[in-house]
């Protein structure tokens, strides 16, 4: 899942107070799927069949880039007046696009055209690092053997997930959205309720609330990534890659069943909605609590429910009771990539980095940068942190390097199966826990069409 999109007309401008609910939910629905097992990051001197085109240093490099990132660009361009850039907008390869797809396998029948550096979202990597026609090299090349592995070492843990494919890595992450418990303080401490750090007491809040509060909700079902904010934070094996081409499908698994059967309860008394966050005509006033990602502090709190300055504050994720460790899901974040096919290749490889890994660019980034010391800066920005009741950068930080990674990144998007099959039934009056067979069936009959062979345990 890609992070929230909104457009920038400068780095300096920060574009959160001034973005109408109607804009959030637009930005959400621009989405990709968003991560996926670890696999070891090799050093350079791992076997790989990328093969530097012949270099031109000093060459122009061509960088394709998506609105929101393009004010980044443009201040590398001014920052290094002697580098020659070609920036090109284009959608990012959001929403499902197959756009750099397609124009790849363009350039590789004519063998030019190629971008040098591309920002896209995480599911292309799927194709990317794997040749698109016979013959051809893969688009992608392995940043493993082009950017030190000290750097690679400093972004979140798991953030690179979502680019490693057989042993090597083949993008940069450029922003993770780490799911979090947000609350209103204000009310919170007004009506005398506990933070929850269990997913047991989450529920019994939650029904506490239906009782005392009537209206008041403690989360939503009902937007197309509430898969990724419950059911991937429950460790659900939904669309866990165990093989190259071979997905695990099983949410008849205690993990899934779970999260269904603590949401049942919830969904019937109404504390968790099944009308989603951004669905026109949403009551923002009366959300207590979400399970949601990192952005939704700024974009859903601020943006979007005008909830007022010093009241919302966040939680560390919430783990089962009797859990020793924490795991969380992710709803976005977008890549970068540097092609293969590059006739600068240092060049490109320095545009990505900085990009990347820039504290001062990443200060000011729209969204959590998945570079820990650029995460740091970002979480300095006064922008950052001013508008909430505590300090979120613990918070944050933590659930950076606690984010599932049995939740994979596959060619197609979760979002799909869940937003076509479970949604409708849930305002037609369905339970989750009635869903999720049909649920998997449509999860199934997707990868099946795309190639992979599906199993259950």
């Amino acid at each position: 899942m890609m992070s929230p999109r909104f457009t920038l007309t400068g780095r300096r401008r920060r574009p959160l107070a001034l973005v109408a609910a109607a804009t959030v939910a637009a930005a959400i629905a621009l989405a990709g799927c968003a991560s996926v097992n670890a696999t070891t990051t090799t050093g350079s001197s791992s076997s790989s069949s990328f093969k530097e085109a012949t270099q031109v240093p000093g060459s122009t490099i061509t960088v394709w880039t998506d609105s929101t990132r393009l004010p980044f660009v443009q201040d590398y361009a001014k920052e290094h007046p002697n580098v020659k850039l070609n920036i090109v907008t284009y959608d990012g390869d959001a929403n499902g696009s197959t756009y750099l797809q397609t124009k790849v396998q363009l350039f590789d029948r004519t063998g030019k055209g190629w971008p040098d550096v591309v920002f896209a979202s995480p599911t292309d990597v799927t194709w990317a690092s794997v040749p698109t026609t016979p013959g051809a090299q893969a688009f992608a090349a392995p940043v493993d053997q082009l950017v030190p592995q000290s750097i690679l070492d400093n972004f979140a843990k798991g953030s690179l997930s979502p680019c490693q494919v057989g042993g090597h890595t083949y993008c940069l992450r450029n922003d993770i959205a780490q799911v979090v418990l947000w609350y209103n303080k204000t009310l919170m401490d007004k009506w005398g309720y506990q933070v929850p750090t269990t997913w047991e007491q989450y529920q019994a809040l939650g029904e506490e609330v239906a009782k005392q509060h009537p209206g008041y909700v403690i989360g939503s079902i009902g937007d197309t990534n509430s898969d990724e904010s419950y059911f991937w934070s429950s460790q659900c094996p939904a669309q866990d890659l165990v093989g190259k081409n071979t997905l695990e499908v099983d949410l008849s698994s205690p993990d899934c069943t779970r999260m269904a059967n603590l949401l049942d309860p919830l969904i019937a008394d109404k504390s968790v909605a099944t009308q989603g966050f951004f669905d026109q005509g949403f009551n923002g006033s009366k959300v207590l609590m979400s399970v949601g990602p990192s952005w939704q502090g700024q974009y859903l709190y601020n943006a979007a429910f005008k909830v007022p300055a010093g009241e919302m504050a966040a939680a560390p994720p919430l783990k089962w009771a009797g859990q020793s460790a924490t795991y969380t899901g992710n709803v976005g974040g977008g890549i970068w990539m540097i092609s293969s096919h590059s006739q600068n290749i240092k060049g490109a490889t320095a545009l990505a980095e900085w990009l990347t890994t820039n504290t001062s660019v990443l200060a000011d980034a729209p969204t959590y940068p998945a570079y820990i010391p650029g995460a740091k800066a970002w979480l300095a920005n006064p922008a950052n942190k001013d508008y909430f009741a505590d300090d979120v950068s613990s918070v944050f930080l933590n659930a950076a390097n606690e984010v599932w990674t049995g939740w994979s990144n596959t060619k197609f998007s979760d979002e799909t199966p869940w937003s076509n099959t479970v949604l409708p039934a849930l305002t037609a009056g369905k339970s989750l826990s009635a869903m999720l067979p049909a649920w998997q069936t449509a999860i199934a009959d997707q990868a099946k069409s795309l190639g992979y062979t599906v199993v259950s345990t």
